[in-house]
């Protein structure tokens, strides 16, 4: 008929009677005369919340004594959120309407509310604690409620709330309460990037399929105009590009293009500059890689500069010939007006020939030799 029931220190006893509460018991033994066997003793342990969510709202309202003396209270509203901490470290974060029941006793339990509506940043300590979790002894829970944004150097990171650009971030890590809100951040590199629009199929005027492939270098000069008026910049800045690289195609012949290919450079550059004024992107270089021609173009193009050369080497040809027989002309002339060049000349022949005969038998004298090599008529030119 008696029971007896023992409490340990790191313990408290929920006592019911017909499954209906009684009281709270505390470490030490407890007896209680029941000979219709209508008492239970629970057990639980004191580093958890009261798991009893019925039993939690009824000592709310009908026992506030047994509240005051066992239990922490931590209920938290909609515009709040709580910082629970466990002998002053920092175990767990609390979202908007937590309702829960700490046990006093072996651990210190308490509660910091902190109000939604007055800001959606994480003060920066509170950010300190929370990053790298992993490195803790007792890692902090619930971190699902917050958002921690780490912004490296030489970027920028864009603030959405609600869908709705908020403001810019500065390199470093800083953290947002997601609770009651969207928020995103958006990494935005500050340094010139590289830009290419590849493997495009254009007609020129005179119908020649041309491949081209163009690369440009770009960067922001306002991000939040940049972020304000365009969805994706990137990918409006590289669109711009398309049109521009085909209007300047499409609008010359193949032989423009050939003839001056930086044209293409220049018109698209004017081009998206107007198209980007106003967009806090600004563009820094265009430039034309590569352009490939068709099979058949390739051939032909190959054939016309052949016969391009040929005729710049038939015309070269001509030229020196004409100087040849114009320098003879003249040789002549210098002959026929001066005998001791003429003699010159005839012994420059002479030379030249017996540098070929290993033997010569000359008769008469040289001047008959002379004149046997050589008859100039007088008055002959």
């Amino acid at each position: 008929m008696w029971k007896r029931y023992l409490v340990k220190k790191n313990e408290r006893a929920l006592l019911r009677r017909e499954g209906d509460f009684v009281k709270v018991l505390e470490p030490g033994v407890f007896k209680a005369l029941d000979p219709f066997n209508r008492l239970a003793v629970e057990a639980v342990r004191m580093d958890g919340p009261l798991s009893d969510t019925a039993l939690g709202d009824y000592l709310r309202k009908s026992e506030p004594d047994v509240m005051s003396r066992h239990f922490v209270q931590m209920d938290l509203g909609d515009d709040e959120a709580g910082l629970r901490y466990e002998d002053s470290t920092l175990v767990e974060l609390l979202p908007p309407g937590t309702r829960r029941l700490y046990w006093r006793g072996v651990i210190d339990h308490r509660l910091e509310r902190i109000s939604l509506t007055e800001a959606s940043a994480l003060p920066p300590a509170l950010v300190l604690r929370m990053t790298q979790p992993t490195l803790r002894a007792r890692p902090v829970q619930g971190l699902a409620g917050v958002l921690l944004a780490q912004v490296p150097a030489y970027n920028v990171g864009v603030l959405k709330i609600d869908g709705k650009v908020d403001r810019l971030l500065e390199p470093g890590v800083i953290g947002f309460w997601r609770y009651s809100r969207d928020v995103s951040v958006e990494l935005v590199d500050l340094r010139v990037q590289a830009v290419e629009v590849a493997g495009q199929e254009i007609l020129t005027r005179d119908k020649v399929a041309l491949r081209l492939n163009l690369a440009a270098t770009w960067c922001y000069v306002d991000v939040l105009r940049a972020w304000s008026t365009l969805q994706k910049p990137a990918e409006h800045l590289y669109r711009e590009l398309q049109f521009a690289l085909r209007a300047a195609v499409g609008t010359r012949t193949l032989d423009e293009l050939l003839e001056d290919k930086q044209v293409i450079d220049t018109t698209v550059t004017a081009q998206v500059q107007a198209r980007l004024q106003g967009t806090g992107l600004e563009l820094r270089s265009v430039g034309v890689k590569d352009i490939v021609l068709p099979g058949d173009m390739k051939t032909i193009l190959a054939q016309v500069v052949e016969a391009d050369k040929a005729a710049q080497a038939n015309v070269i040809r001509r030229r020196e010939e004409t100087a040849a027989t114009r320098s003879l002309l003249n040789t002549a002339k210098v002959m026929e007006e001066n005998p001791t060049a003429l003699r010159l000349k005839e012994l420059e022949t002479l030379e030249r020939i017996a540098e070929r005969i290993d033997r010569i038998s000359v008769f008469g004298g040289l001047d008959q030799v002379l004149n046997g090599l050589v008859s100039i008529k007088p008055g002959a030119t």
